[in-house]
């Protein structure tokens, strides 16, 4: 199949891309494995493309403190390499396959917005922000953060004539442990449901996909950390809050409920919204355990 007819444009700075997305609006071009298939499908007929592969000074990859700020056209294998966030190298990794991470951007999964896809949800988890510019007789930016980045599904809040820049990924705090669990029909295939966890002393953050039209946050203030090898067979753990479960398996699946109750999963072809329901409480128990049984061996606990 072959893309509709449409006029393209590939400016070689920030400015010029900007004044041609304020004047003739369109598609950007980065990465284009998302794009290219929806114009060759016809799903996407816009009259204008702007290539920005040639704007320098959008691929950088700088780590901070902080967090790690990504910009337009870093690869996902770029960025995959170059461990900056264990979150987020561990979410790339899932991402397709090497050939699609080797020419796609970070940036550019984040604007498509697909509610299934991996990067999504760590920007959501983490409470990172995308930087959106656009031209009014120079270059004016807005820090969108990712509560309100994510619309709807294949939805993002960058506007007509706008561009996403970079996106901002903020640092792990201390002792905290990770986890990216998901389930899909073929490797590379997109995820039925999946769940990415964050577990801290004080509590956990999880985000779910494939379960919502845009990806599910919930924050869970009890403490997954205490002895998060231990089984559901009673134990010393301090007790989950109203609940009566005193053990680390009796958390976790508290938790995992209280995640279930928040996703809204539509069924497809490929699976009914009462499995995907049900996949997801599963992966959110895996998640949880396997992040704090993480964050417990780095302190040494």
């Amino acid at each position: 199949m072959k893309p509709p007819p449409f006029t393209y444009h590939a400016p070689r700075d920030l400015p010029a891309a900007l004044r041609t997305l304020a004047e003739a609006g369109g598609k950007v071009l980065a990465g284009g494995q998302s794009l290219i298939p929806m114009l060759n499908m016809r799903l996407a007929a816009p009259e204008h493309l702007v290539d920005i592969n040639r704007v320098a000074g959008l691929d950088g990859i700088e780590a901070t403190p902080a967090g790690v700020t990504v910009g337009a056209l870093a690869r996902h294998a770029d960025v995959e390499r170059a461990e900056v966030h264990p979150l987020l190298t561990r979410a790339l990794k899932l991402v397709a396959h090497p050939v699609i991470r080797n020419r796609g951007t970070v940036v550019g999964s984040l604007v498509h917005a697909d509610p299934a896809a991996e990067l999504p949800a760590v920007l959501a988890v983490l409470g990172g922000s995308v930087r959106v510019a656009r031209w009014d007789g120079r270059v004016v930016v807005r820090e969108v953060p990712a509560e309100e980045f994510f619309v709807g599904p294949m939805e993002s809040a960058v506007g007509p004539g706008e561009l996403a820049v970079s996106a901002f990924f903020p640092a792990l705090g201390e002792g905290a442990g990770i986890a990216f669990e998901e389930v899909a029909r073929r490797h590379g295939d997109y995820a039925l449901a999946g769940v990415c966890a964050v577990v801290t002393p004080d509590g956990a953050r999880v985000a779910c996909i494939g379960v919502g039209a845009r990806p599910v946050v919930v924050d869970l203030d009890m403490d997954l950390y205490q002895n998060p090898d231990e089984g559901s067979g009673g134990g010393s753990a301090r007790a989950l809050d109203g609940d009566g479960a005193s053990d680390a398996g009796g958390r976790r699946r508290a938790a995992a409920a209280l995640v279930q109750d928040a996703t809204a999963p539509e069924g497809d072809i490929h699976a009914s919204a009462a499995y995907r329901r049900h996949l997801v409480g599963v992966l959110a128990e895996r998640a949880l355990r396997n992040a704090a049984r993480e964050g417990a061996a780095a302190r040494g606990a």
